[in-house]
């Protein structure tokens, strides 16, 4: 494909050279040879419908933008730059910086392990394209004529970005980030992360609970890293479906929240959940600190006690490991496919 004349006469005029001319962020035009959809991804053709044209060119053809076209090339704002597709933070403003060849560049990733690399040597050239790990989107290019304290040059494509203002960063469920400009939570929140079978119920239910935030599905506890629903459904992972919760502890307490957890599935089968078997099915609850643990005890032996359950409690508490999103078809499954599979319901049980 040849290079647009506006954007060979925009590197000259910014004396970056023949090379950085060719320094396309894309990939092959019209390259057919993504892989085949992954489990837990979206469709084709569902992401047809939710994306623009050109996003979906950009993230699922490998396309490229025009340069000094796309939305973000200049902006200067504060904020995080997160996965068109799939809303997985990708990069900071902070480390966003003018290489003068029209997209956006960043000198690092805001989450290294987000960014997932791969050998390109279409053009007539060797460069390494970069994608988002857990959606398999086409960002652009990485290349190592950038500046200081890093050396690379993230040169990504606006249209596989969406820009979330520093100012609404905690509304969006990025408050994680708030620090990075300077900013504190209006509200103390706590993360709890429990697993008890397929995690669509457990989130179905847990997101509808007063004092929730926020939820997200995943994997954790296990071995290996950036696992797809394909590797951990096979049970040789070690990682359990697992779910996230974000909580106001000034609404709902930890207590509580671990109460809920325990009428909502059957804590009392090992390494399964209705019609669902393996070790990913498994119940746990993954602490966070000591005083976690310390109400996980304390609540798990309540409900033994209480012997409503009939038989010994199969539930794990452990230390919380890396937790790794699922993909993103997974997210707020039963929201988006009202009357899809869940063995779970809410029994009317006291602790």
């Amino acid at each position: 494909m040849a290079i647009p004349r506006k954007a060979i006469l925009g590197f000259l005029i910014l004396g970056l050279g023949v090379l950085g001319a060719m320094a396309l962020p894309g990939g092959r035009p019209g390259d057919q040879r993504r892989e085949a959809r992954v489990e837990g991804r979206e469709s084709k053709e569902e992401l047809r419908k939710r994306l623009t044209p050109e996003q979906y060119r950009v993230t699922q053809e490998a396309g490229t933008e025009a340069p000094f076209t796309g939305e973000y090339w200049n902006t200067k704002a504060d904020g995080i730059y997160v996965d068109v597709v799939s809303g997985e933070p990708l990069f900071s403003s902070k480390d966003k910086f003018d290489a003068g060849c029209g997209w956006p560049s960043f000198t690092r990733p805001l989450e290294a392990g987000e960014i997932a690399e791969r050998r390109d040597d279409s053009h007539g050239m060797v460069r390494t394209e970069v994608r988002s790990r857990t959606a398999g989107s086409h960002l652009g290019h990485v290349f190592d004529d950038g500046p200081a304290p890093t050396g690379q040059r993230y040169c990504i494509n606006s249209a596989a970005l969406r820009f979330v203002p520093a100012s609404e960063l905690e509304a969006q469920g990025y408050a994680k980030y708030l620090p990075l400009f300077g900013l504190v939570p209006s509200r103390r929140t706590e993360v709890a992360t429990l697993a008890g079978g397929c995690f669509w119920g457990m989130e179905e239910l847990f997101r509808e609970k007063p004092g929730v935030l926020s939820t997200r599905v995943g994997y954790t506890g296990g071995t290996t890293d950036h696992p797809v629903y394909e590797q951990v459904k096979t049970g040789r992972t070690g990682h359990a479906e697992s779910l996230e919760v974000t909580f106001d502890p000034a609404k709902l307490s930890y207590e509580d929240l671990l109460k809920f957890f325990f009428t909502l599935h059957d804590p009392t089968t090992p390494n399964r959940q209705g019609n669902d078997i393996g070790t990913q099915y498994r119940s746990a609850i993954f602490v966070h600190d000591a005083a976690q643990r310390k109400t996980a005890e304390r609540v798990k032996a309540l409900v033994e006690a209480s012997g409503k359950w009939g038989r010994p409690l199969t539930t794990e508490i452990v230390e919380a490991r890396t937790f790794w999103p699922a993909e993103d078809y997974h997210q707020k499954y039963l929201e988006k496919h009202p009357g899809g599979y869940t063995c779970h319901y809410v029994r009317p049980l006291s602790f």
